[in-house]
């Protein structure tokens, strides 16, 4: 089922999608060279506590952290280590839902620890312009394949690979509800967009190919050619005057 918010719970979630976004602004300038991801995990705890909010992911079917930290060639769900340090060239994937007086924002950053190659930087830029391109498309009487369409068609010309396995969705009260919102389809197929709708758009790509597997730990889903992926997510509101994105950084 299809929720459709009122005004008021929108501006729950708004509020829920602003400390998202400051979590990740906080933890986008912490990271560095030598910083293991479990530090991260800790920072992204004590922040979201210390404001109100609580990290949706800690405990979500056993995840037992509260945020994914996927370095290089893991695509989503990396758990955050100790033993995992980050290096100059690395970039890091920051997925991470907050809940705020009931109400959840979902958004994701990949960023460069340090520099990173030419390559590695095409690949960023080209998954948050697919982002960008999919919330144009999030528009009262679009369907959901007009926002996968907008996302494939942003990534093809650079030959990347779009997971398919892994989608965008709705949100609200809880972290994953209907609708399903892939990175790929058809225009003008899938459930309607309607005033009141609030989705997650979220490209997974990955340099090569878009096969993966999951790591013995359960999570940690993995490029099989060992090739880098990106990973950007925000949450959007469907509204009469267009997509209003929900977790919009400063």
């Amino acid at each position: 089922m299809i929720n459709i918010r009122t005004p008021e719970e929108i501006e729950k979630i708004a509020r829920a999608g602003k400390l998202t976004a400051d979590t990740l602004s906080f933890l986008a300038k912490n990271i560095k060279p030598g910083i293991s991801t479990l530090e991260i995990d800790k920072m992204a705890e004590e922040y979201i506590r210390n404001h109100g909010g609580i990290p949706s992911e800690k405990g979500y079917y056993g995840y037992p952290a509260s945020i994914c930290t996927s370095v290089n060639e893991v695509v989503v769900h990396g758990i955050p280590s100790a033993r995992k340090i980050l290096k100059k060239g690395d970039i890091i994937s920051l997925d991470l839902v907050v809940e705020l007086d009931g109400y959840m924002g979902d958004s994701c950053i990949t960023v460069p620890v340090g520099h990173c190659n030419k390559k590695m930087a095409q690949l960023l830029k080209a998954t948050e312009d697919s982002l960008y391109a999919g919330i144009k498309q999030a528009v009262v009487g679009n369907h959901v394949g007009d926002i996968g369409y907008a996302v494939e068609c942003a990534i093809k010309p650079y030959g990347y690979g779009i997971l398919r396995d892994y989608v965008g969705h709705g949100i609200g009260t809880e972290m994953h509800e209907d609708p399903e919102v892939p990175n790929y389809g058809e225009p003008g197929h899938g459930p309607r967009l309607e005033e009141g709708m609030v989705i997650c758009i979220e490209p997974m790509i990955t340099m090569g190919s878009e096969e993966t597997y999951t790591l013995r730990d359960g999570w940690s889903v993995v490029t099989v050619d060992g090739l880098p992926s990106a990973h950007m997510e925000h949450t959007i509101a469907i509204t009469k005057d267009g997509p209003r994105i929900l977790t919009m950084r400063s």
